[in-house]
């Protein structure tokens, strides 16, 4: 039987940079920096769209410096990454900004890197022109189960793949400046599993989805439960699902709120799920003809998607800084992502299968 290596957590190798949080709002305060003080990367400033929330965060997280504005903290000479969590609408301009500040290094944003895939394309040409590394939080991709899975594949240990699917029956927290946008789910939440599709099996070739209006969200909303089919170049096919109905939840009513995935392949299966929204680690299991005798296996770990995958995400574009190569979440491997949510959400508004050549992103450049 071949020996595996599985590390559901990457190494830190680099966390010497000075980083400036933009937000205070629950991802910043409970996933960003709880994971940067478990990390030991320094946090020197912080800033958001109320002061008081800000400096409640800093006092949590002793945090030195509370900027009154975003802008001053981007300008801030200690500042070397500029670290956001703000809505997507307001998101390119402080990109922009930081851009164009000399003292920034590195940039984190949040998915969806922008509104439209048009205004992504821009972010990501002008990063290129000021020389500056712009990196999307995906943060699904260092979920500890999808770290693990993709170690399975790159081994070989269940073969060539065949079929995928990612299964989410699980009710999100719709964030306020959401209801102001034409775009909910695919753009907000299956954007977490089609980037972590494409990070697993490649480029895909088309895309098919649908949609219905969820019952439980009262503002207005054009994809609520949406079904996606993506082939990929490769040949493989793959559903993402996501219900975020997924039932009642009135008084007396027990959850099972739960996100699962499978994957199977010529060799063998892995399967297991994602800890949010119950706050347990996720897990995975796998059998394999060729590395486990056709016997489960069920590797186990304690860390958890949310905070400590925030690790891996601000690891890597540390990494980055220091090297001066492109970080492993890079902008142009992003605005791939985000012209696949487009291409669903054009799939939906002409009900037919939409061919990601008739998607025009461009190749995109390097900012190193």
């Amino acid at each position: 039987m071949t020996q595996l290596e599985l590390k559901p957590d990457p190494d830190i190798r680099v966390n010497k940079f000075k980083i400036g949080c933009i937000g205070a709002g629950m991802i910043m305060a409970e996933c960003h920096l709880a994971a940067y003080a478990e990390a030991g990367f320094d946090v020197v400033a912080i800033a958001s769209r109320t002061a008081s929330r800000a400096a409640e965060v800093a006092k949590r997280w002793s945090i030195p410096v509370v900027h009154d504005t975003p802008a001053a903290l981007i300008t801030d000479p200690d500042v070397e990454i500029v670290d956001i969590a703000y809505p997507p609408d307001q998101q390119p301009a402080l990109i922009r900004a930081a851009l164009a500040a000399p003292n920034v290094k590195a940039i984190l944003a949040q998915k969806p890197l922008a509104l439209t895939l048009e205004e992504a394309i821009a972010l990501r040409d002008e990063a290129v022109a000021a020389g500056k590394i712009l990196s999307v939080n995906q943060n699904m991709r260092f979920d500890q189960s999808m770290q693990v899975l993709k170690q399975l594949l790159d081994q070989g240990a269940l073969g060539d793949p065949v079929f995928a699917q990612i299964n989410m029956n699980a009710i999100p927290h719709w964030q306020g400046f959401l209801a102001e946008y034409d775009r909910l789910t695919l753009a907000n939440m299956s954007i977490h599993h089609l980037d972590a599709l494409r990070f697993l099996f490649g480029e895909v070739a088309e895309v098919t989805s649908v949609t219905r209006q969820d019952p439980r969200t009262s503002f207005d909303h054009d994809d609520g439960i949406v079904a996606t089919t993506l082939r990929f170049a490769s040949g493989v096919l793959a559903l993402s699902l996501e219900d975020v109905w997924a039932g009642p939840r009135q008084d007396g009513f027990e959850d099972d709120q739960v996100i699962t995935w499978r994957v199977e392949g010529t060799k063998g299966v892995a399967k297991g799920s994602i800890g949010w929204p119950t706050g347990a680690p996720s897990t995975l299991s796998y059998a394999s003809a060729t590395h486990s005798n056709g016997k489960w296996v069920t590797p186990e770990w304690d860390t958890m998607w949310f905070p400590h995958a925030f690790i891996g995400v601000m690891e890597q574009l540390q990494y980055a800084a220091e090297t001066g190569t492109e970080p492993a979440l890079n902008v142009a491997d992003n605005v791939r992502t985000m012209a696949l949510v487009e291409a669903a959400y054009q799939s939906i508004e002409h009900g037919k299968t939409v061919r990601m050549n008739d998607i025009k992103h461009g190749t995109g450049g390097t900012t190193t």
